[in-house]
């Protein structure tokens, strides 16, 4: 590249060696931010604007015929020298162009300041609200808000990952929302793009994981008329966003995003923008970028007076009172295991909430439920007052009905969701665990049974290590597995796991420390695993103390990871140091066993698979291959 001797507007480039197009070709070129259409034809050569003036067809990928150059879409004719027409229609521009001893050079315009778009806006007010991770693929449809995201990025002020499947990056976002508590962006193309992200968007709907999602859309003047991957995407998103808007020429776009951001956290769930092609790049007028600087109120609820004298009067006469905490309780658990150990209690956790409290913690037992340990169900029949912290009452968590019930939640639709529960509190937990706490201090009826909870799990433990011991031809077993990865996983790393017998082996054999586990909840998704550990690697990238530099460790099946093997490119495209842990039982497991347990064949449950570790290690990654104890 050098400057040209006709001023400072115009900058020359090299766009192609001298032996590099042959006579009666053309090609496309990019010289600066233009492309051009490159033509050598009787000897001479040309630069033409690249964009036929009919629909923006690639000139450069057409072909001369008969002394013309056709536009490879539609058929337009033009002089591959002079860019005129045959007929009436209009041509195309022409560049200065100069051959060289080095090569063939073309001036374009210098690159003018970059005016200020409505997507800019967007973007800034998504960095203003704290969000410092974007997963997406860019395409036709968005470009414009990508460029507004790329500029972001090249300030240092968001991290954006171009996954191989929208459906990734919709999984990606709401583990990273279920962990940080914070929203992160997907972002798609129009159409099928952004019906990819529904599956992972449901999963963050139904487990209350704050995400905003961003799609393109066809331009505005097409709308409703059949366009090209034309899709009503606010009626799309209808049942999963709890809130969608689509943009338009006059909305304030700061204000929007604001909303979108806003409510995604303070409903958490997802909500939804929708942004016309052409809009994107519309320079902005008055709107500004907004933040959250009286937008957003602490989150304290005191519970309600007399809700709370009757969970004191509750718990003050129980004697075996049993503390069950779930996914919500996540950020308070140090109140939560303060009040456990006041009342001497076993802490329970529901299989999303594995892991709040440490199964070595003298209060702590494990799972309750289909996936959990008989040291939780044990403790759940001897009780007699439960005490519910942040859980849903999941069927699959089998929290009984039948024993008197305190339930503890901000969310006023979570209480007595299932069905009535004899004290329902609405109120912030840290607020309420503190203020029962200070209530029943005076003394309550509660046994010591930190004895009995030991007791229990040397029982456990024993029946462990006799699974372990007992050996077999058909592979490695779950509990030898499981015995090993509580022994070598970090204990601060952070656990995304997928669906499937891997899950339920997971959350039966393996003893939490700190480790913070995600899984597809009520929406149960399959493919989960693996794309929603690329989510907590990036929470690990950013500023929050919680999580930084924290190691991430994954689990999956066979079936889960071949969702979507194609990530393991995108991992190692960041450089994300993920341990993917895969079982490969070389089927569909979990369905084999229900179709057996309803005295089904089993049928197409099979799966032919590839060598995974070599799989990973032509992608980039490292993969090892175990097949012994």
């Amino acid at each position: 590249m050098s400057d040209s001797n006709d001023g400072p507007d115009v900058v020359w480039y090299k766009a192609a060696e001298l032996d590099e197009l042959p006579e009666g070709r053309v090609k496309s070129v990019t010289c600066g931010l233009e492309t051009l259409c490159l033509t050598h034809y009787q000897g001479k050569y040309a630069a033409l604007d690249n964009r036929c003036p009919h629909q923006g067809g690639p000139l450069g990928e057409g072909a001369i015929e008969n002394g013309l150059l056709r536009c490879p879409w539609h058929g337009w004719d033009f002089d591959p020298l002079t860019g005129k027409p045959p007929g009436g229609y209009n041509g195309v521009a022409t560049f200065p162009l100069e051959v060289r001893e080095d090569g063939i050079y073309v001036a374009v315009d210098a690159p003018v300041e970059h005016v200020c778009t409505t997507t800019d806006v967007v973007a800034e007010t998504l960095v203003n609200w704290g969000i410092d991770s974007v997963f997406g693929m860019v395409g036709h449809s968005n470009l414009g808000m990508a460029d507004a995201l790329r500029r972001q990025e090249n300030a240092g002020k968001l991290r954006f990952f171009g996954i191989r499947h929208e459906g990734a990056a919709a999984f990606a976002a709401s583990a990273y929302g279920k962990l940080t508590g914070r929203p992160a962006v997907c972002f798609s193309i129009a159409g099928p793009g952004a019906t990819n992200l529904l599956t992972g968007l449901w999963d963050a709907h139904v487990d209350n994981a704050p995400v905003v999602a961003i799609t393109g859309q066809v331009p505005s003047h097409l709308l409703g008329r059949g366009a090209f991957q034309e899709i009503d995407l606010t009626k799309a998103y209808g049942q999963v966003a709890v809130w969608s808007t689509q943009v338009s020429a006059t909305s304030d776009f700061g204000e929007l995003t604001t909303l979108a951001c806003k409510n995604a956290i303070v409903q958490r769930g997802v909500t939804h923008i929708v942004l016309p092609d052409e809009l994107q790049t519309q320079p902005k007028t008055q709107a500004k970028a907004g933040d959250p600087k009286g937008r957003i109120t602490p989150i304290g609820i005191t519970p309600p007076a007399e809700s709370l004298d009757e969970a004191v009067e509750m718990l003050s006469k129980a004697k075996r009172p049993v503390i069950i905490v779930g996914h919500g309780a996540r950020f308070n658990m140090d109140a939560v295991t303060a009040m456990a150990e006041q009342l001497m209690c076993p802490v329970l956790t529901t299989f999303k909430g594995k892991g709040l409290i440490a199964d070595s913690h003298p209060n702590g037992c494990g799972v309750l439920g289909r996936s959990g340990t008989p040291v939780a169900s044990w403790f759940m029949n001897e009780s007699d007052v439960l005490l519910v912290f942040g859980a849903s009452f999941s069927n699959h968590t089998g929290i009984t009905p039948k024993k008197p019930t305190i339930q503890i939640d901000m969310d006023r639709m979570q209480l007595g969701r299932f069905h009535a529960i004899d004290i329902p509190v609405w109120g912030e937990i840290g607020v309420t665990v503190g203020l029962l706490r200070e209530r029943l201090a005076a003394g309550a009826a509660a046994i010591d049974q930190r004895d009995e909870i030991a007791a229990r799990w040397k029982i456990w433990r024993d029946e462990k290590r006799r699974r372990i011991s007992e050996t077999s031809d058909n592979g490695i077993s779950s509990a030898v597995i499981f015995e090993a990865l509580t022994r070598l996983v970090p204990a601060n790393a952070i656990i995304p796991v997928d669906v499937g017998n891997n899950t339920y082996s997971f959350g039966r054999y393996f003893e939490c420390q700190q480790q913070a586990i995600l899984m597809s909840g009520y929406a149960g998704s399959i493919g989960f695993g693996f794309s929603a550990a690329m989510g907590a690697w990036a929470a690990t990238q950013g500023n929050d103390p919680r999580f930084k530099g924290r190691p991430v460790v994954s689990l999956s099946g066979d079936g889960g990871f071949g969702q979507y093997l194609a990530e393991v490119t995108t991992a190692v495209k960041y450089e994300m140091n993920i341990t993917h842990v895969l079982v490969n039982n070389g089927q569909l497991g979990k369905i084999s066993k229900e179709q057996r347990a309803g005295n089904w064949n089993v049928w197409q449950t099979s799966l032919i698979n590839p060598n995974f570790a070599e799989y990973a290690t032509n992608c980039g990654a490292l993969g090892l291959r175990v097949t012994s104890e």
